[in-house]
């Protein structure tokens, strides 16, 4: 294992060992409190451009699943086809796994991908100064290679464009209802989920003019980096509003672009939301969900305009999980009811959605 250091924008650093694949990287380090779900969140496009912590202490135990897919072209048990995340820092890297599914460590993955791994870093340390500075530039650097020093790319950069599709792709062609899915960087639970309610879903590229097309509803995919990189996106949805009352549903990305088009202004969280623990209210009720999030921008919702209201906020900090329109069928969710990997408590956002198609 070579020596390895974590150096932060703000000049702190942090000594490991590496496990992955030995290349020195940069990105935005951001945190996710999560126990379990490393080879979802590995390949949530989400994660693309950022230097994944886990606070959990003890990572790799249950190895990683074949990267397999199905018919439809989905992965069996992965959120996409490859590691988007720049990197992955843990505590204590198991180099002993067991799982019944289990095909490769941890370690041999990430060599077989080219992602740099580093363990025995104090996470919990480490997740201290991110709350108390927010998140951060960092990289990733080879203690015997001082002067191969990456330069990080983050802010400024449409991620969006980097992960969408290029091509227009169909799921379960021929169901009673067509979905059309604008890929901003979506996971593959989100399509399954979808599929399995009876929808046909055509996958169509984030800055894709679907307004002429023919079909039931519309639904707006998570994603990584800033919302502001995505006009293009939003100037459609906008159009797609006054055209259309067509159901819409907009997930974590979706929900701000969805809000976007409907006047509101977009910020970044001070060190985001990435975890299976975010407790949400449903607005006027007093229903409260156990969601798996992972965004670093919110909503602001004072700045909806007067046809729409919150539909949820996070307990923890009040920010915005979700949006609706107050007459049309418009709604959305920050959190991740697809929960791939995490609790499934809030699955009934995709039947909300499909009853009304």
């Amino acid at each position: 294992m070579k020596k390895v250091t974590l150096v932060l924008q703000d000049g702190t650093t942090f000594h490991g060992k590496s496990f992955g694949y030995d290349k020195p990287i940069a990105g935005e380090v951001v945190f996710n409190t999560a126990m379990m779900g490393y080879p979802e969140s590995l390949t949530d496009p989400s994660y693309a451009g950022q230097i994944m912590v886990l606070t959990y202490p003890l990572v790799g135990n249950y190895g990683v699943p074949p990267f397999t897919f199905e018919q439809n072209g989905l992965p069996t048990f992965m959120e996409s086809d490859k590691i988007y995340a720049s990197a992955i820092i843990v505590a204590d890297y198991s180099t002993e796994y067991s799982h019944w599914n289990a095909k490769e460590s941890l370690a041999d993955w990430l060599k077989r991908e080219q992602v740099p791994g580093i363990t025995g870093i104090d996470t919990r340390e480490l997740t201290k100064v991110l709350r108390e500075h927010g998140v951060m530039m960092g990289k990733v650097i080879f203690d015997d290679e001082p002067d191969n020093i990456p330069e990080a790319n983050y802010s400024g950069v449409n991620f969006v464009d980097l992960v969408s599709t290029k091509k227009i792709l169909t799921y379960n062609e021929g169901a009673a209802k067509k979905v059309v899915l604008v890929d901003c960087g979506v996971k593959a639970n989100i399509i399954r989920c979808l599929i399995n309610r009876g929808c046909e879903v055509i996958r169509v590229p984030w800055n894709y003019d679907y307004t002429d097309m023919v079909f039931d509803g519309l639904f707006l995919a998570n994603g990584p980096g800033d919302p502001d990189m995505c006009e293009e996106a939003v100037d459609i949805i906008r159009k797609q509003m006054q055209r259309s009352d067509k159901p819409i549903c907009g997930i974590c990305m979706g929900n701000q672009l969805l809000a976007k088009a409907a006047g509101a202004k977009i910020y970044k969280l001070k060190y985001g939301h990435r975890s299976h623990n975010q407790p949400v209210r449903m607005v006027g009720t007093e229903k409260c969900f156990v969601t798996s999030q992972n965004h670093g921008y919110a909503v602001d919702a004072t700045t909806l305009g007067s046809d729409w209201e919150e539909l949820f906020v996070n307990m923890n900090d009040g920010s915005n999980e979700g949006i609706r329109h107050k007459t049309k069928p418009w709604f959305s969710s920050q959190f991740h009811p697809e929960a791939c990997s995490g609790p499934v408590d809030t699955e009934f956002m995709f039947d909300k959605f499909v009853e009304q198609l």
